[in-house]
């Protein structure tokens, strides 16, 4: 009897530690959904994974990731393709509520806004990055997202960017912008337009179409005053190998007005780029999700995370270019374009 008591307990002690072996090993799955495949998204994604993998959350280990990518043109996007695009996401989303993972990150502000409230409500966690202003994704504030969600944002204080290039630009009173209907672009000047005259400045902005050249903008700009260009976070920029931003390039070169971009995406045309870094934005996500994955976190219980302090960049041989040199105190904050 003593003997089968004896086998009995070490067979229960083998088993205790087989299911404490399964526990340890268990995979987690995510899904990921983002609407176009663009360098931005891809270096936030690289941060998201980058945060997973410190955390001891390796893809082909622990870590199941499946990436669905919508693709949109967004140059010939009219009413009929973002109607096509927002089927698309709630399509997608319904196919990930069905797959069952553990998590959802969502990049950028449509595949956020859109797809959240059909994950949320099938009682997954879902958390966002890369996207610029998050009331627009559909958050309720800057600092919360809302229940069954959270996330991290590129926003930061305007005031804080307009007064960095006032400081580089001190002789600027006019400044232009060119833009699309991107949300982000549409809210960035809405934001300039407010903070713009406390700091002694007026705007000037001219929205066109995707497939519009960028030069009669600019012309029309220049028109009004403009004596300094801002490039916001729009799709269009990043068209057709960036070749907006080399008309503005050549513009800005040929007219000598500076472009200050108010993202840290390296494009031409730029002398300085003020913002967030895109793989920062992922890896706070990556944070969040750690949290949620390892420790059971709620994601309404951890509030939006941003970068806090601006970084600045700064094109040296643009400066030259256009004859310009930036005072001490701008050169000594910014590093030099890659």
């Amino acid at each position: 009897m003593k003997k089968f008591v004896v086998v009995a307990v070490f067979f229960a002690f083998i088993g205790c530690f087989v299911q404490q072996g399964h526990a340890e090993e268990k995979t987690y799955r995510v899904e990921v959904l983002q609407v176009t495949s663009i360098d931005p998204f891809d270096r936030a994604f690289k941060g998201f994974m980058g945060e997973l993998a410190r955390n001891g959350l390796v893809e082909g280990k622990n870590l199941k990731v499946n990436k669905r990518v919508i693709d949109f043109d967004v140059e010939k996007g009219g009413l009929w393709k973002k109607v096509g695009v927002l089927m698309s996401i709630k399509s997608q989303a319904s196919e990930i509520v069905a797959a069952k993972p553990d998590l959802v990150l969502t990049i950028g502000t449509p595949a956020t806004k859109y797809a959240k409230d059909k994950i949320v409500s099938a009682g997954i966690p879902l958390v966002f990055t890369a996207v610029a202003y998050p009331k627009a994704a559909g958050c309720s504030s800057l600092s919360e997202a809302g229940k069954g969600f959270t996330g991290s944002t590129l926003w930061m204080d305007v005031k804080g960017i307009l007064q960095i290039t006032k400081l580089a630009f001190p002789a600027v009173k006019t400044v232009g912008i060119v833009h699309t209907d991107d949300e982000n672009a549409v809210a960035a000047v809405e934001d300039v337009k407010k903070t713009a005259p406390a700091l002694g400045m007026t705007s000037v902005s001219k929205e066109i179409n995707k497939k519009d050249s960028i030069t009669p903008a600019l012309n029309a700009l220049q028109a009004q005053g403009a004596q300094l260009f801002i490039v916001p976070l729009d799709s269009y920029y990043g068209m057709r190998d960036y070749e907006p931003c080399h008309q503005l390039g050549d513009f800005s070169i040929k007219h000598k007005i500076p472009a200050v971009s108010f993202t840290l995406l390296k494009v031409p045309g730029a002398i300085l780029y003020i913002g967030a870094d895109f793989v920062n934005i992922g890896s706070y996500a990556g944070k969040q999700a750690v949290r949620i994955l390892k420790e059971g976190a709620m994601p309404e219980s951890l509030p939006i995370m941003r970068q806090d302090e601006l970084k600045i960049l700064v094109d040296t041989k643009r400066m030259q270019a256009l004859g310009i040199k930036l005072p001490i105190e701008i050169l000594q904050l910014a590093k030099p374009v890659e």
